[in-house]
């Protein structure tokens, strides 16, 4: 389905355009109504501030395109789904108005695919970690391969799950979000399904693409404004978020500079 060819930064929303950024890429391609947006970074498909921004854009590009009516999220590769946030960016924060900027990066792409107007199907071909968990949970129809792990990894770095923290708690309740970010350890798709974060469950590989693919057809030739509508109430109640997410930013960028949580980065790079 996704056909792409090289261009540059700001054509990312182009019919089939791919937009490099160091050492990963995002593509965007449509076909019969619907928009996918593909990510890729050798590092376990993290995300520096440079693909979020571009994710955020990408997504809003779509929703505002008449001739998408859904929009498919997922990475490139066949390890992980997404490992959060870029610790290379993390490492090299220095004042707090950086620390602000770099967590402001989820925050952007949370708001554009609660806000689109347009249902976002999340495909997750592998673990999902920090960051990654609140993109999943943003989502409004969430599919995984049953090997597909999650974990919020937050505190195991010295901070939390602050930014992320709101589209996962109404995802899946503040108790089972609670148990994520507390105990930072994996949770298994057979978890994640029960408590909401997953939609559905797929076998393998070939099984989650067909299952993807049919989902994502299907609404495609369903009534636009309904899909709207339902979508409008799914996430009512979050016209606050811009500012409540912000400071969020804030808080995490702070915290980021800490002696304590420096120590704790340095100790869980060198694992």
């Amino acid at each position: 389905m996704t056909s792409s060819s090289n261009q540059t930064a700001d054509q990312t929303s182009a019919h089939g355009a791919q937009a490099r950024h160091a050492s990963g890429h995002l593509s965007v391609s449509k076909d019969g109504g619907v928009g996918r947006i593909s990510f890729f970074h050798p590092k376990g498909n993290s995300l520096p501030a440079s693909l979020l921004g571009a994710m955020a854009d990408a997504v809003t590009d779509l929703g505002r395109d008449d001739a998408v009516r859904v929009i498919v999220m997922e990475s490139e590769g066949s390890g992980a789904f997404c490992a959060g946030a870029s610790f290379d960016e993390l490492v090299n924060l220095s004042n707090p108005e950086q620390g602000q900027r770099f967590f402001s990066g989820f925050s952007s792409v949370v708001l554009a695919m609660i806000r689109a107007p347009k249902f976002i199907i999340t495909r997750v071909h592998g673990r999902a970690a920090g960051g990654a968990v609140g993109v999943i949970a943003a989502s409004d129809f969430s599919i995984a391969v049953r090997s597909a792990s999650a974990r919020l990894s937050e505190l195991r770095v010295g901070i939390g799950p602050f930014v992320v923290g709101p589209a996962i708690e109404r995802k899946i309740g503040l108790a089972a979000f609670s148990q994520m970010a507390v105990d930072a350890d994996w949770r298994d798709a057979e978890w994640c399904e029960r408590h909401g974060l997953y939609a559905r469950l797929a076998d393998d590989a070939e099984s989650l693409n067909n299952t993807v693919n049919e989902m994502a057809h299907t609404l495609a030739a369903s009534n636009p404004e309904a899909m709207a509508g339902m979508k409008r109430i799914f996430w009512s109640g979050t016209e606050h978020w811009d500012a409540l997410l912000a400071e969020r930013a804030t808080m995490s960028g702070r915290m980021a500079l800490s002696p304590f949580t420096r120590q704790a980065i340095s100790s869980f790079k060198s694992r």
